[in-house]
């Protein structure tokens, strides 16, 4: 092992580190900041580092971990992204009363078609007016119920049930796959690996 090949074992190794740092304040950023880009510009950015991470590490890592390295750091990346999101789309909570609920059944045609689903509409009534609706799958309270609602108060997500979208699972997800290519990087870096 030369004396350069240390160095670069390091420098792969802090490949998922920073760009999961990265890809979280650029996420964070385009979904919670008050200054966010356009919707163009937040996906060519995220793609960007995405795959620039991914292509980094592929580069550096050497053997055929490498790949899966890179795999793994580009679906960990995702996944962080996920987690930003469900972290800063939903920043208000409202405390509302249900006024209605109305259940509406869709129906499909065809053959192989999925089977009918129910539709919950959940009619509320929040301080300020919005959000004024919830629509699920599932009955989630009955009429006359108070409900806590999280939503974006600019309205670019539906609002959901607080604690329904927690960033943790994804989170997670994300930490077990970056360790994982970070592994990869590690178990890599001989010669011939």
């Amino acid at each position: 092992m030369s004396g350069a090949e240390p160095q670069v074992w390091r420098l792969a190794a802090l490949v998922p580190v920073a760009a999961a740092a990265a890809v979280y304040a650029w996420a964070h950023w385009c979904y919670g900041g008050t200054s966010a880009p356009s919707g163009t510009v937040a996906l060519a950015g995220g793609a960007v580092l995405v795959i620039g991470g991914s292509v980094a590490y592929f580069a550096l890592v050497r053997g055929s971990g490498s790949l899966f390295g890179a795999l793994f750091l580009a679906l960990g990346l995702l996944l962080t992204v996920t987690a930003a999101d469900q972290a800063a789309s939903r920043g208000e909570v409202a405390l509302c009363v249900v006024r209605d609920v109305q259940a509406r059944v869709q129906g499909s045609a065809g053959e192989g078609a999925p089977a009918e689903k129910t539709v919950y509409r959940h009619v509320l009534n929040c301080p300020g007016g919005y959000p004024d609706e919830l629509r699920d799958d599932r009955r989630i309270a009955a009429a006359g119920a108070e409900l806590r609602v999280a939503y974006d108060s600019r309205h670019r997500v539906s609002p959901a049930p607080e604690g329904e979208n927690s960033p943790w699972t994804a989170g997670l997800w994300a930490v077990a796959l970056l360790a994982m290519s970070t592994l990869l990087a590690a178990v890599g870096r001989g010669p011939d690996a």
